[in-house]
């Protein structure tokens, strides 16, 4: 006789060993076995596949006089996906063995915990997929505060991971982008992302700008995005704003002050967008919204993973994301090695 009750859910592996890269020193990691942390109420632990390798974490890794070493173990990775394997008292949501995408934010090891209010289940679709949610949400929140429109044309200054997404997601709303960056392979990239216009930027920006006021029939770009974290773009996109225009500032700038031309941006009455959050509840609605692109089509993020290591290799990672060498746009460390590599 057939029991009629519903399969219970597919359980997550046994818990296994926990193992935690380490940054000792600047320039300095290595391999650490550690305690299997235990979900405290509203968490649940995760046994991470893997984690993007975010460009802001390139400082500690070089060596700042105000960072501490040894780093927390797994720290500073935050961009971790994996499957539940334990939740504590009180979560309903998600479950053990769900895959989700995570704020954690010690994501360079096989287990992290998080905050369930701050995972976000993804879909069958993305089976098997790489998804750092951290990075893709990131653009997403800074994409829906620019406004942008269909039949704009849209300057986006420093075609990385980052502008990369961004150019997708305007070209998916109707709009014209001009894709501005310095290396071939990152205007090859915008190209991939539907860019109409690609620049290079190779010091002359006057050039740059009477280029992109060309395209524009001398208005210049309603949206700008700022995506590099350095002042020579940052002068540069204020520049090509149009007169009431907003300029996006989405690059992570973190190496001292910056100076403004504060004339220009009066004279040309911008809106200025600082489009960095730092309300986890903001942090997770951007995975949310990532995850509903991705599955739309309006955002492909796997052409972009260029370069995956194994967690063990996180120095090599830290050193690619530093040198971007050629044909690099995002790094990934895993918890197992990729099986070509």
């Amino acid at each position: 006789m057939t029991d009629p009750s519903p399969a219970p859910p597919a359980a997550a592996a046994p818990p296994g060993p926990s193992r935690a890269a380490v940054v000792t020193e600047p320039g300095g990691v290595e391999m650490r076995d550690v305690p299997l942390p235990e979900p405290g109420a509203g968490q649940v632990r995760l046994r991470l596949e893997g984690s993007g390798v975010c460009a802001s974490n390139v400082p500690v890794w070089e060596g700042r006089e105000w960072f501490s070493y040894p780093q927390e173990p797994g720290g500073p990775g935050h961009e971790g996906w994996g499957v539940v394997e334990a939740v504590g008292e009180g979560v309903e949501a998600p479950a053990v063995g769900d895959r989700v995408a995570a704020i954690t934010y010690h994501a360079y090891a096989t287990h992290d915990l998080a905050d369930a209010e701050g995972c976000v289940v993804l879909p069958p679709s993305l089976d098997g997929v790489p998804f750092p949610g951290e990075p893709l949400g990131c653009a997403l929140n800074i994409y829906r505060r620019a406004g942008v429109e269909a039949g704009q044309t849209v300057a986006v200054v420093g075609v990385g991971f980052l502008g990369a997404l961004l150019t997708q997601l305007a070209v998916a709303d109707g709009a014209r982008v001009v894709g501005i960056s310095r290396r071939g392979t990152s205007l090859d990239a915008a190209r991939a992302a539907g860019a109409a216009e690609t620049i290079e930027l190779d010091g002359d920006r006057g050039r740059v700008v009477e280029r992109v006021f060309e395209l524009t029939g001398g208005a210049g770009c309603p949206v700008v995005f700022e995506c590099t974290g350095k002042q020579d773009p940052l002068d540069l996109a204020a520049e090509l704003c149009a007169v009431r225009g907003r300029l996006v500032v989405a690059g992570y700038h973190q190496d001292g002050l910056r100076c403004v031309n504060m004339q220009l941006w009066n004279w040309r009455g911008l809106d200025v967008i600082n489009a960095h959050e730092r309300d986890p509840a903001v942090y997770t609605e951007g995975i949310r919204l990532a995850v509903a692109a991705v599955a739309e089509g309006r955002m492909d993020p796997r052409p972009l993973l260029t370069h995956t290591y194994g967690l063990d290799r996180l120095g090599e990672a830290l050193d690619a994301t530093g040198a971007r060498p050629d044909g690099f746009m995002k790094a990934l460390v895993v918890t197992a090695p990729p099986s070509d590599d």
